[in-house]
Formats: C-alpha cells, structure tokens, sequence
C-alpha cells in the first residue's frame, strides 16, 4: 500500500477553501486516497465534508495512502505513488488556499 506522511502547512489548516482546494487536487487523481492523523482512522480524501471534520490543523502530520487492492486497473503502483507525492507537496508548499 502507497503511504506518505505531511505536514499541513495552510495557514488555517484543511478549512474551507484549503479543504475544497485539497479534495479537488485529490479527486483529479482518480484514486481512493485516504487522510489520516496519528492514532484515527482515514477518512476518504474525496470528501470535502470528511477532509474538514477531521481538523486537520496547519502543523499536523497527516497520513496518506491507497490500499494497493484497491488502486483502478489504468493506473499502476508508481503512479499511485507519484500521485500521492504530488498531494503530499500541495500540502507542504502552502498552496492549497
């Protein structure tokens, strides 16, 4: 199973226009990626209503991952990899606003 960890660095963490920002980037990856915190379940990072009420706060690590059973048969384990890069630098660059 892909797995990357983060850091949130938005400055009002996964909130609103982050949130929407994030789930959208997450969403045009066409992969069931979920978002975790230390010591809670993931929750689908699709969805903007599970993404903000989960309070992902700006400083926290966050967990991202796809179970490898469940990546679409067009993709392969190195781009689910890459993909959930690509989230993990959106999320530690600032730029989901």
């Amino acid at each position: 199973m892909p797995v990357r960890k983060a850091i949130v660095k938005a400055a009002v963490g996964l909130h609103a226009r982050p949130a929407a920002a994030f789930v959208r980037a997450v969403t045009g990856t066409g992969l069931p990626v979920t978002i975790s915190k230390e010591g809670r379940r993931g929750v689908d990072a699709r969805s903007l209503l599970e993404v903000m009420t989960e309070d992902f706060h700006c400083g926290c690590e966050v967990e991202l991952a796809v179970a490898a059973d469940a990546i679409p048969a067009r993709y392969s384990l190195p781009d689910a990899e890459k993909a959930l890069d690509l989230l993990c630098s959106l999320l530690e660059s600032a730029q989901v606003r």
